[in-house]
């Protein structure tokens, strides 16, 4: 006689596969949502991939972060090419079937193309349209989401997001690891005599030049610094269509004593900005790097909101009549002073 046993088909535990799409093409705003990022990863204890643009060059700053697995750039197209961005998204998510995909900003085209290849789980803080598509119930109101707009940091958005669907964020500041054998290569080439210096970064550009301090300061700043030996040696950090912020303060300063960063690519302002004791610039994507990666930075903020640097270890210079709120106006800058700026840092020092 054969008995013959049933047994319950098991079911095989996959682990979850996770997609994060941000779609702003600031390194700035990139870099505010690196804790949120990192919170997703560590919720699902699962490495994930990164979607975003190719201009935030996230390649090169997050290649050494241990919970991305792989970073996939998509130029989020408008107009015409709406519906093509579409079918790449599909194509990518198809392809690598993912079980989660979150979406930190209100764009509805990664949301769009994860339903289409069959996505089971689809997240967004579903402002509009966006809603439509997403799988999580819980959804951003329009006002706290566009309190992040109002105070320059987006990154408050999907802290809002992520709390209210159940997702525990762990840490606020941002935080960006840089091996020193990445940026062995990379140039400029910082012989030993460098090492030893006094060494001041300063951010002097922009995207918006509102939030630009002048160039005469920033010259009169580098003497001051020098003679109260805070600095002797100053990297001026600036994209190459403002290269000449850079060459007007070294015209204006007279000394030699400067190294001229606009011809860099990221990774060599990064091994720059590494290699400085501090610092000092305008509110821009460099300042939220220099933070990121641990220098003590200070910001000059006037005519923005420094609400915006709360969860940043900037440390900010305004002047003494300062009012957070936006004027878009660079006359607004001239009120930050030198003596402003070298107290606050000899205060911190």
């Amino acid at each position: 006689t054969f008995m013959f046993l049933k047994f319950k088909p098991f079911k095989i535990f996959m682990p979850d596969k996770i997609c994060v799409v941000y779609s702003h093409h600031k390194l700035g705003d990139l870099i505010w949502q690196l804790p949120y990022i990192k919170s997703i990863s560590e919720f699902h204890n699962q490495k994930i991939t990164l979607i975003t643009r190719e201009k935030t060059q996230a390649k090169d700053i997050l290649q050494d972060e241990i919970y991305i697995d792989q970073i996939h750039y998509n130029n989020f197209r408008k107009k015409l090419l709406y519906f093509y961005e579409i079918f790449l998204l599909y194509n990518f998510f198809k392809k690598n079937k993912f079980s989660h995909v979150y979406v930190l900003d209100k764009i509805s085209r990664p949301a769009i193309a994860a339903k289409l290849a069959g996505t089971k789980n689809i997240l967004g803080p579903g402002i509009k349209n966006q809603k439509k598509w997403l799988t999580n119930k819980v959804f951003l109101k329009d006002a706290d989401f566009m309190m992040g707009y109002k105070l320059g940091n987006l990154g408050l958005q999907s802290n809002f997001f992520l709390n209210s669907n159940g997702i525990k964020v762990n840490e606020l500041i941002p935080s960006i690891n840089i091996r020193n054998s990445t940026l062995n290569h990379v140039s400029p080439q910082i012989t030993k005599d460098s090492r030893i210096s006094m060494n001041v970064a300063f951010g002097v550009d922009s995207f918006e030049d509102y939030k630009m301090w002048y160039e005469e300061y920033f010259s009169e700043l580098s003497h001051k610094l020098t003679e109260n030996r805070i600095g002797n040696f100053f990297y001026l950090i600036c994209g190459p269509e403002k290269r000449y912020i850079a060459e007007k303060i070294i015209k204006l300063s007279n000394h030699n004593n400067f190294l001229d960063c606009s011809n860099l690519n990221l990774l060599g302002i990064i091994k720059v900005i590494k290699n400085s004791n501090i610092f000092i610039g305008n509110n821009s994507g460099p300042l939220n790097l220099s933070s990121a990666l641990g220098v003590k930075t200070f910001g000059l903020i006037s005519g923005t909101s420094v609400s915006a640097l709360k969860h940043s270890n900037i440390i900010p210079v305004m002047p003494k009549d300062y009012v957070d709120q936006h004027s878009y106006d660079r006359i607004e800058m001239r009120k930050i002073t030198v003596k402003n700026v070298l107290d606050v840092i000899k205060k911190n020092q």
